[in-house]
This record gives C-alpha cells, structure tokens and sequence, in this order.
C-alpha cells in the first residue's frame, strides 16, 4: 500500500491542511511479469488515467488524520479491497461550517473531492465514492451524505453520538447545557445560538427531508455503535428517524463493543471486507 500525507492550502479552511491517503498500489505493475514472480502479488498493471473508487474515512474527536492509520490496520484493508483511503485533519470541528467562520463541511464535501480528483487517481463518479467516519467522524459522514446524498453510493456511521444529528431537539437541549459549557464550550461555539438551529445549517432534519421533497437519489446508510457505547441512545434515535423518514438505513449493533478503536478496528475491517459495494479483484 502507499501512503501519502499530502498537506496543501485548503481555500475554505483558510490554512494548510493534511490528508492522509491510503493507495492500493501493492497489487500493480509498470511492466508485464511473471505471476508467479514476487508472490504473485501483481493483479493490475499501472495504466494511466485509471481511477479508484474511494472512501473519505473520517477521523473522531481529539485525533487527527494519521491516527487511523497507527491504530488500525485500515491501510491493510483498503489494500486487499482496491480503494483509496483518504482521510483529511478537520479538527474538534464536528465536520460544519462552523459559527466562527470556518467552512469544514464545505471543505469536506466541495472541495477535498475536487482536489483528490485532481491529483490523484480518484473516480469522480458518485457510484464511486463513500464516505465514512468514527465517533465525531460518524457524525460528519452521516451529516455529509444527507447534505450533500448526490455525491456518494454509501455512508458508514460508527459510534457517531457528538455533533450533526437528526434529532434537532438533541442537538438544541445539548447546546447550553451544563456539561457542554462546562467541559466542552468549543460546542456552543461551533453551532452557535440553540434557538437558530431549526431550518439553519445544522438542521439535519430539515436537510433530511428536502432531499426526499426533492426526489433526490440517497446513498444507502449503514449506521453502527457498540452496545456498551454511551452515546448509543443517541446513535439510535438517528437511525430511528432515518427509518421514519423512509430513508435507505441498516441499524447494526456491535454486541460486547465500547466507544473505542476494539470496535472501530473491527468493523472498519468488516466495512471494506463485506460492506460497501467496491470493485474488488476476483
């Protein structure tokens, strides 16, 4: 597999920024060999101008875009399933265009596909393209995809419990409340006034429902948490709603997992292994 930490000026986050991208290349050749020869391990050769599907894996809070990578084998697994892995560093933002003016869920959605599109060897095809994250990552995923369903085949939510949510009452009661003040003001800083979340940008709901007004096609959602995860109330009133709504949503609950990289190794094996629709070779 190569690895890459690209870093470039992202013009919606205003600095530069980096992106850990994960690429198949161990399963390629430059020239015509031998299968026997190196194991066998050649499946493809190097064409240019080929794409690969790709899955914009999303980081949790306090991580960073390498740590995927140092605690999880998710480089392994990307590699025997042909797809890009690219994770981009987005901060304690929970993934929003936040109230201090900077625009993460455009930068998300907008512009990091036309970069990696750009530079690597990325399908710019929505058929392609999935995306992916691990608690305050789930989040980001499951509020990208409903913002912006066009754009992906599938989303995978792990342990999202903190941040975008469907349940806008969650969302308001959360914002100002003693535990967020106290211990994790950068919430209320991100979404700003609870009493201007609804029809706002942070109203998932209200996005939700526009894209089923609209007709417009929905990717498929995966939606998983760890029985013992203390955020998983809040994982499943998302799903619930999801189902209400007649969105396309699996509910799978991790039994005897917690809110932690056990589970998350787990299942972001069995998301590349089984889950998503990828082109893998025979």
């Amino acid at each position: 597999m190569g690895l890459v930490r690209f870093n470039y000026r992202s013009e919606e986050l205003g600095r530069y920024v980096d992106i850990s991208i994960a690429l198949p290349t161990d399963s390629y050749s430059y020239k015509e060999i031998d299968p026997g020869r190196f194991g066998g391990s050649a499946k493809g050769k190097y064409v240019p101008g080929m794409k690969f599907q790709t899955v914009y894996l999303i980081h949790g809070g306090g991580d960073d875009d390498s740590l995927t990578y140092r605690y999880t084998n998710a480089e392994r697994y990307a590699q025997r399933n042909n797809v890009i892995l690219v994770t981009p560093d987005i901060s304690n933002s929970f993934g929003v265009d936040t109230e201090y003016s900077v625009n993460y869920q455009t930068f998300i959605a907008c512009e990091l596909p036309k970069v990696v599109q750009t530079f690597f060897a990325s399908s710019e095809k929505p058929e392609d393209n999935f995306i992916a994250g691990y608690a305050m990552g789930g989040n980001v995923a499951l509020g990208t995809a409903i913002m912006h369903p066009e754009q992906y085949r599938m989303c995978v939510d792990f342990s999202g419990g903190i941040g975008m949510t469907l349940s806008t009452e969650t969302l308001k009661s959360e914002l100002g409340s003693e535990h967020f003040v106290n211990n994790f003001n950068l919430y209320n800083t991100t979404f700003g006034d609870r009493d201007r979340i609804e029809g706002s940008r942070f109203d998932l709901y209200s996005a939700a429902k526009k894209n089923l007004e609209e007709g417009k096609k929905l990717p498929d959602f995966i939606i998983c948490c760890g029985d013992k995860e203390f955020i998983r109330e809040r994982v499943e009133r998302d799903a619930a709603i999801m189902k209400e709504l007649g969105y396309p949503v699996k509910y799978v609950l991790a039994e005897g997992y917690d809110h932690n990289f056990d589970m998350w190794e787990h299942y972001l094996r069995i998301m590349l292994d089984e889950w998503l629709p990828l082109k893998r070779f025979d």
